[in-house]
């Protein structure tokens, strides 16, 4: 059996999880996640205030052509993320203003991009929230082909078609679609245990609770001794 390069229907997750899950910090998800998840760091913001959230709709591409991405604007459904592998390559912008524009007239949620971005002023001052590599003025070439739907890889991280994804100024972070909804309460209690620790910091009870055990542990601290 042959797989299309483009695959056009997958699961997407419901409105409802993207919203709720949304309201956390990407911190917060990869911590109950188990720490994991985290795209690498290359992969910012272009802006500090961008933020996004949605289920990804991933395509590969050939480093300098975007080929791919424009027909994947042409099947991407309202809320997706488009998450672009393009194999870290700097060397030219795979996407600018006008096809920004077009994915926020769209109803895409945002970029990922494993590569470069230009026109980022303007990006910036549209509000749009892109999260690339870097940024590089040359244009892309429009010529080679790739994948659309399939699994990539993007800053290290496996991503499929309709995971979530969400990014703030820390960074992105991805969650498997089959796993999201499961964390959800194990993030409300995260954030209500690090308000609370937060707030007995205040108090001056500054030192955690666990470190002479962990210390003990890893044989900086002898039995009976302390800090």
């Amino acid at each position: 059996m042959t797989i299309p390069e483009i695959i056009k229907d997958f699961p997407r997750l419901p409105a409802d999880t993207v919203r709720r899950a949304a309201a956390f910090q990407p911190a917060i998800l990869a911590d109950v996640a188990g720490r994991r998840g985290a795209l690498h760091g290359r992969i910012r913001p272009l802006h500090s205030g961008m933020k996004l959230a949605g289920s990804a709709l991933t395509v590969e591409v050939r480093p300098g052509d975007n080929l791919m991405i424009h027909a994947a604007m042409a099947i991407a459904k309202p809320g997706d993320v488009l998450v672009i592998d393009g194999k870290g390559d700097l060397t030219s912008a795979l996407m600018g203003t006008i096809m920004m524009t077009a994915c926020r007239q769209l109803g895409i949620a945002g970029i990922v991009i494993d590569g470069a971005a230009r026109d980022s002023l303007e990006i910036i001052e549209m509000d749009y929230p892109v999260f690339a590599a870097g940024t590089n003025p040359n244009g892309p070439t429009k010529n080679i082909g790739g994948r659309i739907g399939h699994p990539v890889t993007v800053g290290g991280v496996t991503v499929h078609p309709g995971d979530f994804i969400t990014g703030d100024n820390d960074g992105v972070v991805v969650v498997e679609r089959q796993k999201i909804d499961s964390l959800l309460a194990a993030a409300d209690k995260k954030v209500k245990d690090e308000a609370g620790r937060i707030a007995a910091i205040k108090t001056g009870d500054t030192k955690p609770k666990w470190l002479a055990d962990a210390l003990r542990a890893a044989g900086v601290l002898k039995d009976g001794e302390a800090l």
